[in-house]
């Protein structure tokens, strides 16, 4: 019975609505599901760009044509050329309607996700951050820049161990506080000890 209504009710519809319908409510559903597992932090779909094929939603910048931006176009424009057509607009007028709806939404939800990718933490280590800090020699940091210790520094949320040297006249033994004056070789810490009364 039940069906027979909703191929009666399909059945009235002139075939505009029935293509809004179409785009509509599945498109509804998929940005429903792809907004709350964005939201909950499940986002792992991959995104299809129009000029490089496939490639992840990662946060690489602004991006407007993915597919969740043209999931989102698409609820859109169907709900409000659904809109229109009930408003009595003619077809062309609710297609345009609809269709500058769509762009608008593409462009707002493209930089809603910009935004959220920004704000992500990049767990990449920046070794640069580490100029300026103090550090405790782990292992024993030959004087005179004549070996590599090891020390432990805290950057970027969280305790590293990392290759250093020193330019100082006496080996540096473990548990020596040091500062970090510069990067050698793009990984190594040039330490000197660390004097609180400087």
């Amino acid at each position: 019975m039940i069906l027979l209504d909703i191929t009666t009710w399909w059945s009235e519809k002139v075939l505009l609505e029935q293509i809004f319908w179409a785009f509509a409510v599945p498109a509804s559903i998929v940005l429903t599901i792809l907004l709350i597992t964005t939201f909950l932090g499940f986002d792992s779909d991959m995104d299809v760009g129009i000029d490089d094929g496939v490639e992840m939603d990662s946060g690489a910048g602004f991006q407007f044509f993915t597919f969740k931006n043209l999931v989102g176009f698409f609820t859109i424009f169907g709900w409000v050329g659904l809109g229109c057509v009930s408003s009595g607009f003619s077809e062309f007028i609710s297609v345009a309607i609809a269709f500058i709806c769509g762009i608008l939404m593409m462009t707002t939800m493209a930089w809603l996700f910009y935004l959220m990718s920004r704000m992500t933490e990049d767990g990449t280590m920046i070794i640069t951050n580490a100029i300026g800090r103090l550090a405790e020699a782990y292992m024993p940091i030959p004087a005179d820049g004549s070996g590599i210790g090891r020390v432990q520094i805290n950057m970027q949320g969280g305790i590293r161990e990392m290759e250093a040297m020193t330019h100082d006249d006496a080996t540096l033994p473990t548990g020596t506080i040091v500062k970090v004056l510069e990067i050698i070789d793009g990984h190594i810490l040039l330490v000197t000890k660390h004097n609180p009364n400087k």
